[in-house]
């Protein structure tokens, strides 16, 4: 006969929180519960599992064991399947609902976010969808802190990281902008080396700056960088000023700006694209709901790439 679990969710709750937060007064405040009653409860998962889970130090917090990092994997992902058990015993399990947590990277947020609220609210109303929005390195940190369920994001930095895979879902070659008015702006097409003696109008995000700066590298001359801006907005803006150009991925679906009109134009030299990628754990199993999610963004990002893909054959005549 099998042995009774000695654990409780609630314990592995409670051991998430407090690993996740770095303390145990923190995880309290979070849980809305007494310290003692956090304390009691990863005490008693330690002596039921017969490890240490943490290590403690005076005035510093708490640091996961080796053994702790392998059980916050664990617990996450038998939390989430105790969540499909219980909304499975609650309903008749044709209906995907609950929680899922997307972490999207700032500069594709309009693009997919939008078209995504619309599509899981038609589709899957009983989904209760969150968003992070944040930079690569820190979507990278809350896929391992358990704070989101996946992202969708570039690949910068995230083939690098082992603990993580990424699913393709599409790929987005880089374009430049210039303003109505530019020299070049009725080419339709042009050579990267065409402009780099114009000033650049950079999108200033970690490994985004890397990227568009070795696209200019690449055509032989050193990117004239005047100015510098973390909006994607505010880059097409500043080109639309006349300020110069820049380089892009993403195509709104238009050259309006705040400040007045860009112009696309394709690069004739080609250049690597962009990945577009879903961003998960590896060995984590995604809840169906999450699952049902990614599926959604999966479809919108090959719609959009369609769209690129006429939209290039238009600008170079057919």
């Amino acid at each position: 006969m099998t042995s009774p679990v000695g654990f409780t969710l609630v314990q592995l709750r409670y051991f998430l929180v407090a690993a996740e937060r770095g303390s145990m007064t923190a995880a309290s405040a979070e849980l809305n519960i007494a310290q003692s009653a956090v304390s009691t409860a990863i005490h008693n998962l330690e002596h039921d599992l017969r490890v240490q889970l943490f290590i403690r130090r005076r005035g510093r917090g708490l640091v996961l064991t080796p053994a702790g990092e392998r059980l916050q994997h664990q617990a996450r992902e038998l939390l989430a399947r105790a969540r499909e058990v219980e909304g499975e015993a609650r309903g008749s399990g044709e209906t995907l609902s609950g929680p899922v947590t997307v972490g999207c990277f700032v500069t594709l947020a309009p693009f997919y976010l939008p078209a995504l609220f619309s599509e899981c609210t038609s589709r899957y109303p009983a989904i209760e969808m969150d968003v992070a929005e944040a930079e690569a390195e820190q979507l990278l940190q809350a896929l391992h802190a358990g704070r989101i369920d996946f992202a969708l994001t570039y690949d910068l930095g995230l083939s690098a990281d082992p603990g993580l895979r990424g699913e393709t879902i599409a790929r987005f070659p880089a374009y430049a902008i210039v303003h109505a008015g530019h020299r070049l702006a009725g080419r339709g097409t042009v050579k990267l080396a065409e402009l780099t003696a114009e000033p650049l109008v950079l999108l200033d995000l970690p490994y985004t700056r890397d990227y568009f700066r070795a696209l200019v590298a690449d055509s032989g001359t050193a990117p004239d960088v005047r100015y510098r801006t973390q909006s994607y907005e505010t880059v097409r803006s500043m080109v639309a000023e006349g300020l110069g150009y820049s380089v892009l991925n993403q195509r709104p679906a238009t050259g309006q700006t705040y400040g007045g009109e860009v112009v696309e134009l394709e690069l004739s030299d080609r250049r690597p694209p962009l990945e577009l990628k879903l961003a998960t754990v590896q060995g984590v199993t995604q809840t169906p709901r999450a699952r049902a999610v990614m599926e959604l963004l999966r479809g919108i990002a090959t719609r959009r790439g369609a769209r690129r893909t006429d939209a290039g054959r238009a600008g170079q005549g057919g």
